[in-house]
């Protein structure tokens, strides 16, 4: 896990790794290698072993570092064998309960009145992107404010400190509950089980705009291919128990499944996506 414990994807492998477990009848260590927007744990895995003991559970990010950050140690996609896409999810762009407006067509309304005075926060390139996307597709300006972490973020949001957030379902929920923080509209094309009431962004008049996030398995270069399939078998076994599919759905996860070749494609059309968005300026990070 190359990332902090308690986030949404370390809360996804714990529940997968228990899944796994089970499938294949051995001992599964979730172990956190948190750095770098992933690139510590990422370096960690590709360098180890192609025996099968150890893999990673990354998201998107994995892919985006090679234009969010000036270098990392090792290519993305062809330093590792790809193992299985996971599971989709959606982002939300959260806004303060106070704020005079509920909706997309009021942000816009307020941006275009205000132009270049409205902020939104982001977290890393994925949430960069999906808040710069938004503003190039409505017309508008929104001045981006970078954090390390959702944690902060959302204090912030909380604060009033900043009015706008792009982050994840599973971050927001219990803030929509109690009232401090109301939901916009998510970034999939479909709208979220947790959050039904909300639009997506299209049903709110962005008829072009998609982003989905994504989970994916990884392992070291060289992995054999009778093993990498014995391993796909397991995560399929794992996300198919009632129990642990329930939990991951509860945390926004749309569980679609893909094997290494499909995932291959997936990464490749997400890899172009990710460059033209760089170049046009639309992934920023924190400092």
């Amino acid at each position: 896990m190359p990332y902090a414990p308690g986030g949404g994807t370390d809360i996804f492998a714990r529940a997968l790794a228990e899944g796994m477990r089970e499938a294949i009848g051995q001992t599964v260590v979730v172990e956190n290698r948190a750095g770098a927007n992933g690139v510590v744990g990422a370096e960690y895995v590709q360098r180890a072993p192609a025996d099968g003991h150890m893999l990673m559970v990354a998201t998107g990010a994995h892919v985006i570092n090679r234009y969010s950050m000036p270098s990392i140690p090792f290519d993305p996609v062809k330093d590792f064998t790809l193992v299985s896409m996971l599971s989709g999810f959606p982002l939300v762009l959260a806004a303060n309960a106070r704020l005079p407006f509920g909706d997309i067509a009021g942000l816009i309304a307020a941006a275009k009145a205000r132009p270049g005075t409205i902020t939104f926060s982001s977290t890393e390139a994925a949430t960069s992107y999906a808040g710069n996307s938004f503003a190039r597709q409505a017309g508008i300006s929104l001045i981006e404010v970078p954090y390390r972490g959702s944690g902060p973020q959302l204090n912030d949001l909380l604060a009033g400190h900043v009015p706008l957030g792009v982050t994840s379902t599973v971050a927001v929920l219990q803030h929509v509950a109690s009232g401090a923080v109301k939901v916009l509209a998510v970034t999939s094309t479909r709208r979220s089980a947790l959050l039904p009431q909300v639009p997506t962004m299209a049903e709110a008049g962005l008829a072009d705009y998609e982003y989905n996030g994504w989970y994916g398995m990884y392992g070291p270069p060289g992995l054999p291919a009778p093993l990498v399939q014995r391993i796909f078998a397991a995560v399929q076994a794992a996300l198919s128990r009632p129990a642990i599919g329930q939990r991951l759905q509860e945390l926004g996860a749309d569980l679609a499944t893909l094997g290494p070749a499909d995932f291959a494609g997936y990464l490749d059309r997400d890899n172009r996506r990710w460059a033209e968005a760089a170049a046009a300026g639309l992934i920023t990070t924190a400092n």
